[in-house]
């Protein structure tokens, strides 16, 4: 029997995950106790992921235990042993806003979570990958120093600019630059994936999102910008758009493109391996582009405001340079645009909100 255990299975990615590695023939083991309606309220629960993961996925099971609690951890993990192939930790607080408001659960949660998992596996499972989703906020704001364009609607670096062709890659230094709490307690957890791969030898994989989204996320205000953006359209709820003139630039990656890049890994992992994983250059959009396809898409004007006062340390422009993930593993390669992924959300939403 070949286990995987996810974490924050009920979520965006874990979901995603759960689905990608159970069509492997993988068993799972979810680990998600919906603190996402902690952060960020009732509409943002994803109990209605986990009953469609229970309902659809046969060799799926279900432990709502907190990643801070090593004693239910451990007996996941004892119980499993070496069956666990791989541990794709997905669960987090994921805001850097709502980090802000308590910074001790937040660290809490993303780096002593993480260090909780790291023990487990290299007690029970040393061999199996373990694949952790960092976040490009452990750069802080240093790429809002790049020479950027200011053009008709975003920001753009141009080509002959560097990261300008392919996007910023792992070379960028995350120090020297503010992050916010968030981005701290998340760069402590990737410091830690990254050196018991190189310590102690696990096979450990970093990845460094962008914005990770899909039809899956409950999105809110505070988090899931493309999602909650989505939502807004189609029921007619307010928006703000916090500063850069609404040009500011994300790169968007599918849950499902994220899943299989996860999956590549785990079939050939490597120890402490870092990598920047977005949509790149191939699925991008400004604030005022997502805003114009989603009226596009509901058909009606989005109410929405503008203010002045932009997130601290909100990145201005980020796309991830995919390279050096494809350099390792040709076989990837992102199938969702960002036109294909808002699509995606809007059909989603309008069946869930909707009704």
């Amino acid at each position: 029997m070949s286990v995987a255990i996810i974490t924050g299975s009920a979520g965006l990615v874990g979901s995603a995950c759960a689905r990608e590695l159970a069509s492997r023939g993988l068993e799972l083991v979810g680990i998600d106790n919906d603190m996402r309606r902690v952060f960020f309220g009732d509409s943002a629960s994803t109990a209605f992921c986990r009953e469609r993961l229970e309902r659809d996925l046969p060799g799926y099971s279900h432990r709502s235990t907190d990643i801070r609690d090593e004693a239910g951890l451990a007996r996941i993990f004892s119980h499993f042993g070496r069956d666990v192939v791989a541990v794709i930790h997905a669960a987090a607080q994921p805001s850097h806003d709502w980090s802000a408001r308590d910074p001790r659960t937040d660290f809490s949660v993303n780096a002593v979570g993480t260090l909780n998992l790291l023990e487990q596996t290299r007690e029970h499972c040393p061999e199996a990958a373990f694949v952790f989703v960092s976040t490009n906020k452990v750069y802080g704001d240093l790429p809002n120093l790049l020479p950027l364009e200011e053009r008709e609607t975003r920001f753009e670096l141009p080509a002959s600019q560097r990261y300008g062709e392919h996007g910023i890659d792992e070379s960028m230094p995350i120090d020297q630059s503010m992050k916010s709490p968030f981005g701290a307690s998340k760069a402590a957890a990737d410091l830690l994936v990254q050196e018991y791969g190189r310590y102690f030898g696990l096979h450990t994989g970093i990845f460094r999102g962008g914005c990770l989204t899909g039809p899956d996320h409950s999105g809110a205000e505070l988090h899931g910008f493309l999602a909650y953006l989505v939502r807004c359209a189609v029921t007619g709820t307010a928006y703000t758009v916090h500063g850069h003139r609404g040009k500011q630039v994300r790169d968007n990656i599918h849950a499902e493109d994220l899943a299989r890049a996860f999956w590549h890994f785990v079939q050939r992992p490597r120890s402490g391996e870092v990598y920047n994983i977005g949509g790149g250059r191939f699925s991008n959009c400004s604030m005022l582009e997502a805003i114009r396809i989603c009226e596009e898409l509901s058909g009606r004007e989005l109410a929405w405001s503008y203010s002045e006062q932009a997130r601290q340390g909100d990145h201005i422009w980020w796309i991830s340079d995919l390279r050096k993930f494809r350099s390792h593993h040709p076989e990837w390669t992102p199938r969702h645009d960002i036109r294909a992924i808002l699509e995606q959300i809007h059909r989603a939403a309008a069946e869930r909100y909707r009704s």
